[in-house]
């Protein structure tokens, strides 16, 4: 597929003509989502490594199922999170307990130039929340990651995760306010 195909193809064509196992629109599917997924899981793990060998595994159970993949009417990437999803519940299960990930071992990459002394405070805090947020059930973890790091519309985290736009608002009005508890708590404790 020369260069001028790939920009006068939709993206409904290449994922026909990756389901009929053209490798070549299987890359361009990956492409366009490979960093997205990997971020997810990233998020999820707390772990580079781990997160870059997750990545890969979705990659390649889509690639042996893509010509299973129904269009359901909803983003191609909703079927890659459910896999990546999938794949990390599997990877916590194999774990038996969610490892909490120091700041040390989870570096927050900062946009901008900061003051060394402001950098390292922000670092901390996305830090310090990280460790909250990974104490979240996974449904929890994923709505704040499609939100935040992806910046996803309530509609887009609803088809992923196949709920309805509503429970998306609700959940995510819950998990807030349970996020809040937490780290209050805390701060009492720590007085």
């Amino acid at each position: 597929m020369s260069n001028n195909e790939k920009q006068d193809i939709s993206m409904e064509d290449v994922l026909d003509k990756a389901i009929k196992g053209d490798l070549e629109a299987f890359s361009v599917l990956y492409k366009e989502n490979v960093q997205r997924i990997y971020t997810y899981i990233y998020y999820r793990t707390g772990n580079k490594h781990d997160a870059e060998d997750l990545t890969a595994r979705v990659f390649q159970r889509a690639l042996g199922h893509i010509g299973k993949y129904e269009d359901k009417g909803v983003p191609f990437s909703a079927w890659l999170y459910r896999i990546a999803h999938n794949l990390v519940a599997n990877w916590h299960r194999d774990r038996s307990r969610k490892k909490e990930i120091s700041i040390d071992e989870a570096p927050i990459e900062v946009q901008g130039i900061d003051l060394p002394e402001s950098s390292m405070i922000k670092d901390q805090e996305i830090g310090a929340l990280m460790v909250y947020v990974r104490t979240l059930p996974p449904d929890r973890q994923m709505l704040l990651i499609l939100k935040f790091l992806d910046d996803m519309t309530n509609a887009e985290i609803a088809t992923i995760m196949g709920k309805s736009e509503g429970a998306i608002k609700s959940l995510y009005h819950r998990t807030l306010l349970q996020l809040r508890d937490r780290m209050n708590e805390d701060n009492k404790q720590e007085e």
